[in-house]
């Protein structure tokens, strides 16, 4: 069984319709990235994946014991609450010092472990969710906006980061982005949405597709690549299926 599978997802608030027909999965090993406008229903299919908000119909399938680690777009903190990097890594569950201490050194902070949370950077802050994020050795990575405010060298650091930690962990990655000229070559597979999904793929094959065309234009074609990764990964039927679909219009 995939990681997750969803099915006929829909999610209403009220009579707003914000997603419909959202049928996809998730392979271990892969990265992901769903990419919309603004509106489009980008964090709240991220959720629903996540377990964290209820879709009003449909459903979405967990492989037995599956770990999610999660990083939100931001988090709210109580500016009074005087909480050290350690410590927030020990919320909601303690860790062993050591693992800790890896965690931080993975994602390039360790030298900031007694350092107040309030005192943080955005991009300190998402380096120190994303490593209480892999403490739980999870299974899927789960990134909504991860460099979100990052200029273009610290989004191409972050991506090759979170790269090597799929490969390490041997989990897969789904994101949530807007960075189109960094997703392009950080991703093994695009989920483009737009309230449904228009269209899927590789980045190669969603980037040509009309529907993408249609949200995004056509400037991201020859964008910037801050990095390119070898492209190993077996990519599942979506893509053939999108080869044929081309090849038909």
């Amino acid at each position: 069984m995939s990681l997750i599978e969803a099915h006929g997802l829909e999610k209403r608030f009220g009579d707003d319709v914000v997603l419909h027909g959202v049928d996809l999965s998730i392979e271990r090993g892969e990265i992901v990235t769903i990419v919309g406008p603004n509106g489009s229903g980008k964090s709240t299919l991220l959720r629903m994946l996540a377990g964290a908000l209820k879709p009003s119909s449909g459903g979405v399938g967990h492989s037995k014991g599956l770990v999610i680690g999660y990083v939100p777009q931001k988090l709210a903190l109580d500016a009074s609450l005087p909480m050290t990097v350690r410590r927030f890594l020990d919320v909601p569950k303690k860790h062993p010092e050591a693992e800790a201490t890896d965690a931080l050194k993975r994602v390039g902070i360790v030298h900031l472990a007694q350092r107040g949370l309030d005192g943080l950077s955005g991009g300190q802050m998402q380096r120190v969710l994303l490593a209480r994020a892999i403490l739980q050795r999870p299974d899927i990575l789960m990134l909504d906006e991860p460099t979100q405010g990052l200029d273009q060298t610290g989004q191409a650091d972050f991506y090759r980061l979170i790269e090597e930690l799929r490969v390490e962990l041997d989990c897969a990655v789904l994101m949530v982005s807007h960075e189109l000229h960094v997703v392009m070559s950080a991703s093994d597979r695009v989920i483009c949405l737009n309230g449904h999904i228009c269209c899927q793929g590789a980045p190669e094959i969603v980037q040509s597709a009309p529907e993408y065309r249609a949200l995004f234009g056509s400037g991201t074609r020859g964008a910037l690549a801050l990095y390119r990764h070898e492209h190993d990964h077996v990519h599942d039927e979506n893509c053939a299926h999108d080869h044929a679909h081309e090849d038909a219009k």
